[in-house]
C-alpha cells in the first residue's frame, strides 16, 4: 500500500526487527556489565555462589554479543528465575504484529521472515490486515459478522492480538455477572479462587469462603444466571479451585 509510510522508504521487516533488537541488546549488555562488575568482587574472594552467578552472567553476555536476545536462550527453570531478577529488556515476552495485504496471509515471504525470527527467539507473530481492520471497525455487530463470514474470518484481527497477548503473558479472564452489569477481570493462569477474588478487593481474598462457578458457554447457552441454575450448571468451589478462562463467578466471603 503506497499510503503506508515507512521510515526507511522500503519494506524490510527483518531489518526492522534487527534494528529494534540491537538497541535492546546494547541496553542489556550495559546492564549485564554492571552486574558482572558488582559480582566480581565476591567471586574473587572464593564465594561459590558468586562464582556461579558470575559465570551465568558471562554466558548471558556472550549470547547478547552474538546479537541474540536473552529470551532465545535455552534456560533451566532455576536460570529463568535468576534471569527474571536481572530485569533485562530482551527477556520480555515479545509479540510481532505483521501488517499484511488482504491477500498476504499466505505465501508471503515478508511474513515468513517474521515467523522465522519469532520462532528462533520464542516470540509470537499475529498477522493482521490493518486496511480490513479499519473497515471492520466502522460496522455494527450484524454487519461485522457478515463481513467476517464473507472474508472467511472467525474474528477481527484485534481480537486475535488480544488473545495472543493474554496467552503470551499467561493471563486469562473470568466474569462477575450482576443484574445491571457484567464485569471482566484479568488473572494469571493458574490463579486460585481466593486469588481471583482478590483482584476485585483484597477483603474478598482474605475472607474467601467459596465461589459459585459456571462456565461461560453454559451461562450463554442457558441465557444467564437463572437459566444456568435451573439447568444445574452452577457449582460450589473451595479455596483450592483453579480458575478457568471464561468462568462466571460469584464469591462468598466473610470479613
Amino acid at each position: 500500500d503506497e499510503n503506508v509510510i515507512h521510515v526507511s522508504n522500503h519494506v524490510n521487516p527483518k531489518a526492522d526487527i534487527e534494528v529494534i533488537n540491537l538497541e535492546l541488546i546494547f541496553a542489556d549488555l550495559e546492564s549485564i556489565d554492571k552486574q558482572i562488575f558488582r559480582t566480581a568482587k565476591n567471586a574473587k574472594s572464593g564465594n561459590k555462589e558468586a562464582i556461579a552467578h558470575k559465570a551465568f552472567l558471562e554466558s548471558i553476555k556472550a549470547h547478547l554479543e552474538d546479537g541474540l536476545p536473552v529470551r532465545s536462550m535455552d534456560l533451566t527453570d532455576d536460570q529463568k528465575k535468576e534471569v527474571k531478577l536481572l530485569h533485562l529488556l530482551t527477556t520480555k515476552p515479545t509479540m510481532y504484529i505483521a501488517n499484511v495485504a488482504e491477500d498476504g496471509f499466505e505465501n508471503n515471504p515478508y511474513l515468513d521472515q517474521v515467523i522465522e525470527i519469532a520462532q528462533s527467539e520464542n516470540a509470537v507473530v499475529v498477522p493482521i490486515c490493518n486496511q480490513l481492520e479499519a473497515e471492520i471497525s466502522e460496522l455494527d455487530a450484524e454487519e461485522m459478522q457478515e463481513f467476517l463470514d464473507e472474508m472467511g474470518m472467525t474474528e477481527p484481527g484485534l481480537d486475535r492480538v488480544i488473545r495472543a497477548g493474554y496467552e503470551l503473558l499467561g493471563l486469562q479472564t473470568y466474569f462477575t455477572a450482576g443484574v445491571k452489569e457484567v464485569r471482566a477481570w484479568t488473572v494469571k493462569q493458574g490463579a486460585t479462587g481466593p486469588q481471583a477474588a482478590g483482584v476485585i478487593h483484597t477483603d474478598f481474598e482474605k475472607g474467601f469462603i467459596r465461589a459459585e462457578v459456571v462456565a461461560y458457554d453454559a451461562f450463554i447457552e442457558y441465557q444467564g444466571e437463572s437459566g444456568a441454575k435451573d439447568a444445574g450448571k452452577w457449582r460450589l468451589e473451595g479455596k483450592d479451585y483453579i480458575v478457568k478462562d471464561g468462568d462466571v463467578m460469584h464469591f462468598r466471603f466473610n470479613v
